[in-house]
């Protein structure tokens, strides 16, 4: 697995990255010390993994994490650090972060990189304590990011809800045509196949 360390702390950032090759499984492609180092050094590795502290001088690792998951959707981003604020772990959450574990559980940074490296999402137990109530009507997604609107929104909940073209045309006074090209254009802007996949995802982002 071939990961990117990113930390202000460069003793600590060294410290992880030897700890982590030790491991056998892992390797360290290069260390940055700041947000905008991470944003620089993703589209050059494109790691496996990106782990990454949260509070840094200057772009924030939340801001830096922002940046590389909206040039590319697919990129994993697991937070490392020392401050389990539920603002910064609904943040996480938020824009897509694959993780975010607590610096005190170091046993556990290996194992946590293998899981975001297979697709899972992984969070340290204190925090993963916290994220029923965090994320309870929180409507994290940034819906304006995707020029998607109030009637695009309102159609992908329908859609959700297993309601048909026709039956959500008769709901919003639309024709069918009407609303099967509402869908395609959600489906474009939220680069996803069919409407199964839309309502996967509105129930894992919206919901």
């Amino acid at each position: 697995m071939n990961i990117v360390i990113i930390d202000d702390d460069k003793l600590v950032a060294v410290s992880l990255k030897t700890i982590l090759e030790s491991t056998g499984n892992i390797n360290v492609l290069a260390i940055g010390s700041s947000g905008e180092e991470a944003v620089e050094l993703y589209p050059v590795h494109k790691p496996d993994v990106m782990l990454m502290d949260i509070r840094m001088k200057g772009m924030s690792g939340l801001e830096a994490g922002e940046k590389i998951l909206a040039s590319d959707r697919s990129a994993k981003i697991l937070y490392l650090t020392t401050f389990s604020d539920d603002e910064y772990i609904v943040k996480a959450l938020c824009i897509g972060a694959k993780g975010y574990i607590l610096k005190q559980d170091f046993e556990g940074i290996a194992p946590a990189l293998e899981t975001v490296m297979k697709g899972q999402s992984v969070f340290g137990g204190q925090v993963a304590s916290k994220l029923p109530e965090l994320m309870q009507n929180k409507g994290c997604f940034d819906f304006e990011s995707y020029d998607i609107g109030d009637k695009e929104q309102e159609i992908i909940t329908l859609v959700a809800k297993g309601l048909s073209n026709k039956e959500i045309a008769s709901r919003l006074f639309l024709s069918e045509g009407t609303v099967r090209n509402y869908i395609s254009s959600i489906l474009e802007k939220l680069t996803l196949r069919d409407r199964t996949q839309l309502a996967v995802f509105y129930y894992t982002n919206i919901e």
